[in-house]
């Protein structure tokens, strides 16, 4: 007959903080965005802003973009059930439960003016690209001479 360890839920405790807290390290590190945000880049051309952020383990249709004035924001659902096989099986226990079981958003500020119905996006291996083609501001100015 086997004992039963006393300490088992304190040590499993302790193993999830610690999961946490190296997870918190390597975002503040610049392993991604603030916690529970998807890390963004923003890169800027001569006719368009790129923004392509990592969203690993959503599907196409759990994808949402929408551009309004400076802002961009995605936001990515997905179903409890979907996060894992285990989760419907009776009588199952997660020794370690690493995987998000959530969705995510990221809220963007651009630097520039947009065409947001001009706007195209792709996702591809968890990662998602949105194209913007900045807004034309006319010629450049008109000059204006100092007398």
């Amino acid at each position: 007959m086997s004992r039963r360890n006393p300490f088992e839920d304190v040590e499993a405790l302790f193993d999830r903080m610690n999961r946490e807290l190296e997870e918190l390290g390597r975002q503040m590190e610049g392993g991604g965005g603030a916690a529970g945000r998807p890390g963004a880049d923003v890169a800027e051309t001569d006719d368009s802003l790129v923004v392509t952020l990592d969203l690993p383990g959503f599907d196409l249709d759990d994808i949402t973009v929408t551009v309004d004035d400076r802002e961009l924001v995605v936001t990515a659902d997905r179903e409890e059930s979907e996060s894992s096989a285990a989760a419907d099986e009776p009588g199952a226990r997660y020794h370690r439960r690493e995987r998000s079981r959530r969705g995510t958003s990221r809220r963007l500020r651009l630097p520039v003016d947009v065409r947001g119905e001009a706007a195209s996006a792709e996702y591809e291996r968890g990662v998602l690209t949105v194209t913007l083609p900045k807004e034309r501001t006319g010629g450049g100015g008109t000059r204006i001479d100092v007398e």
